[in-house]
């Protein structure tokens, strides 16, 4: 018993001094720990079996059957080197210190090692920490192992001594860092290379696309350049042409002007020698009637000086003169010299234009047919204004200031041959009363009419032309009786008014019928009922759309070709449309849309359509839209809209001479989407525009156009950036 006591206080004291030791020497490298356990084993072989010999710094001791029991270090998570030291117990427990520790005990004798009592055998593990190459190494309150630090502590207790190395340690670690350090050279040097290698072959494959692209450019400018120099020698042979005709135009009016001054100078001087004739008559006349006077008298002495008094003759009867010749017939009267300057006189034409006249001038010339009185500041037109003038058939007041108080009742009533009166921008309230019943055409437009009752026209039966556009009249100022008495009328001009509606009691014989820029929203079944003649109707700016468009009004007219609805608020193409119709003008729609089978009840069928600058797309139109036109289209204009690609049936149009797709977003060009390759027969486009799309010009194929006349009719460039 005194033995095991004595034992115990022998282990304690090589425990605490193994601790002691183990605070003051801090672990080596790997290498050196590797080679200390070595040779502590070979040291442990030759001591003595009773002296207690440490292992890892931590002692192992012998059991009561004198065996050396171990377990060897093993490795943590940490990377951490681990002792085992084993002391057998006795029934399963451990004593340590003096202290009996039950079976599965754990405890720690001392900071950074830790031992489990296993059925008698006592196990102590011991942190070992990694090496640390760093200058500054500190160890943290309540940690095991140090750590490297930049910043120096104020506790050197904190700091851990680094054993110094040895010279060849230094040299070693001095080639090591040496060698990374060409080995990083190598590998940045490769890198660098490889880096320049790409970007030389990056560069010569730019340059490459680069040449490529010139190539294409130049290749397209040369294209655009032989195009542009094709078109301005036509341009030019056009200017040419349009030049010389002009010139032969200018040299006939040229000739026929000097004809007439020439016709006019012979007039005038035929006049002049007719008058000087006169006049020389005349003087002879008269120096005859002198001398035969003088000779009477002398015959007269001769008998009162042979015969007396006797036949003498009373003083007071008068000696009649021998008959004279017939006069000749009165020369023109000579109008010129009585003219205010600026006006001009040719045959039957008096031109005042831009003369700066304040009134009518007082003519008098019978054989005038024509005056012109234009671009003055005329106000009034006094009742024997045209007395000097009765035959005149023309006269145009037009851009003066007259107004319908100026204006005699009686001013036109002797105007017996007057077919053509112009009072264009003047400041007319009113039509001007007691207009000559020959009159044929009638213009007052740019006035300010704001009324027109039913005996406005009274007795104007031949009237055929009346323009009344820029005034203030509307459906509700215009009497539905004031047109019937125009019974030859066939053109009438209204737009730029105040309509709502279509005008009513329109004339039977009515062909063409302009209301351009009114005020329109609907179109009834009754608005045209008697006017089956209607030939052209303009509808242009207004506010028109489908919905108020009424089915019958219009389709069963068999003399209406042309209608224009342009810039009105129509999102589909009409339906309902003449039977007759020929020509369709929907420019500057918000048209989405083609309905199908919309022109299939025409006969003979549409022959022009218009539809640029609207809003359709591939989807508003149908593989039907132009059922009915295939046979009959002669121009098709489908310019700027938003097309992607050439509409259906383009190629089934057996009569299309004239293609518009330019301006629109046409990127797919089908091969047959123009000509039809099926179809043989020759076709009859002359001109193709589809510039401004994103088309590949590049990718088209060479029997794209093969059924078009002239590969210079067909336009492709400029096309947009894609």
């Amino acid at each position: 018993m005194k033995a095991r006591t004595l034992l115990v206080l022998v282990l304690l004291a090589n425990l605490s001094f193994a601790l002691a030791q183990d605070e003051s020497n801090p672990p080596g490298t790997g290498k050196k720990r590797r080679g200390q356990k070595r040779g502590r084993g070979r040291q442990q072989k030759q001591r003595p079996s009773d002296t207690p010999v440490l292992l890892g710094n931590v002692p192992v001791v012998k059991g009561e059957d004198d065996l050396t029991i171990f377990i060897e270090s093993y490795k943590g998570v940490n990377e951490f080197e681990t002792n085992y030291n084993v002391v057998p117990g006795k029934k399963g427990q451990c004593t340590f210190g003096g202290i009996t520790m039950f079976n599965n005990a754990v405890w720690s004798p001392k900071p950074c090692v830790t031992c489990l009592c296993s059925k008698g055998n006592i196990a102590c593990d011991e942190m070992k920490c990694l090496p640390l190459s760093c200058p500054i190494r500190v160890k943290p309150a309540g940690e095991c192992c140090p750590i490297c630090s930049d910043i120096e502590p104020n506790d050197p207790s904190v700091l851990e001594s680094v054993p110094p190395k040895s010279q060849a340690e230094i040299e070693q670690l001095l080639q090591q860092e040496e060698e990374e350090l060409q080995e990083e050279e190598e590998r940045l040097r490769k890198r660098d290379e490889e880096r320049k290698r790409r970007k030389k072959e990056k560069k010569k494959l730019q340059e490459e696309r680069q040449k490529q692209l010139f190539e294409d450019r130049r290749r397209e400018e040369e294209e655009i350049r032989s195009r542009m120099e094709e078109e301005e020698e036509k341009q030019r042979e056009e200017e040419e042409r349009r030049s010389k005709l002009e010139e032969e135009e200018r040299e006939k009016r040229q000739q026929q002007k000097e004809s007439r001054q020439e016709e006019e100078r012979k007039r005038e001087a035929e006049r002049r020698v007719l008058e000087r004739e006169q006049r020389e008559r005349e003087r002879i006349m008269e120096e005859e009637e002198d001398e035969e006077a003088e000779e009477k008298e002398v015959e007269q002495e001769d008998d009162d000086f042979l015969r007396g008094d006797v036949f003498r003759m009373p003083n007071s009867v008068p000696i009649h003169p021998p008959p004279l010749p017939p006069p000749l017939p009165p020369a023109a009267p000579e109008c010129i010299p009585s003219l205010p300057p600026g006006c001009v006189i040719s045959d039957i034409t008096l031109s005042c234009n831009n003369a700066k006249l304040t009134s009518i001038p007082p003519l008098v010339d019978p054989q005038l047919k024509i005056l012109n009185l234009e671009g003055n500041s005329i106000t009034t037109i006094p009742a024997a204004a045209f007395n000097g003038i009765p035959n005149l058939e023309r006269i145009d007041l037009g851009k003066n200031k007259i107004t319908s108080a100026g204006i005699d009742p009686q001013a036109f009533t002797n105007l017996k041959r007057l077919t053509r009166l112009h009072m264009d921008a003047n400041m007319l309230a009113q039509i001007p009363q007691a207009l000559p019943p020959t009159l044929e055409e009638l213009r007052i437009n740019e006035n300010i009419l704001q009324i027109i009752d039913e005996d406005h026209f009274q007795d104007l039966n031949n009237l055929v032309t009346l323009e009344l556009e820029g005034n203030i009249l509307s459906e509700g100022t215009v009497s539905p009786s004031a047109f019937k008495p125009l019974t030859r009328l066939s053109y009438l001009r209204l737009g730029r008014n105040h309509f709502r509606t279509i005008p009513q009691g329109l004339p039977e014989l009515l062909e063409e019928l302009y209301l351009e820029n009114n005020l329109i929203e609907e179109i009834s079944e009754a608005a045209f009922n008697n006017t089956r003649n209607l030939n052209i109707i303009s509808l242009r700016h207004n506010k028109l759309d489908e919905s108020r468009l009424a089915p019958q009004a219009w389709i069963n007219h068999e003399n209406l070709e042309s209608i224009d609805l342009s810039h009105n608020q129509l999102y589909h193409v009409p339906s309902f449309l003449p039977k007759s119709l020929l020509h369709l003008v929907l420019v500057g729609n918000p048209i989405e849309r083609i309905p199908g089978f919309v022109f299939a009840h025409m006969e003979p069928g549409i022959e022009y359509l218009y539809l640029s600058f609207n809003k359709l797309t591939n989807d508003g139109i149908d593989p039907v839209s132009f059922f009915g036109a295939f046979h009959s289209l002669i121009e098709l204009f489908l310019d700027h809209n938003e097309l992607t690609a050439v509409p259906l049936g383009i190629n089934e149009m057996k009569s299309l001479r004239f293609l518009r797709l330019n301006d629109n977003k046409i990127r797919n060009f089908e091969e047959h989407s123009i000509c039809d390759a099926f179809n043989t027969d020759d076709s009859k486009i002359v001109a193709l525009r589809l510039e401004n799309n994103y088309i590949d010009t590049r990718k088209i194929s060479h029997t794209a156009f093969s059924c078009v006349r002239s590969y210079s009719s067909v336009v492709l460039k400029p096309q947009k950036i894609k």
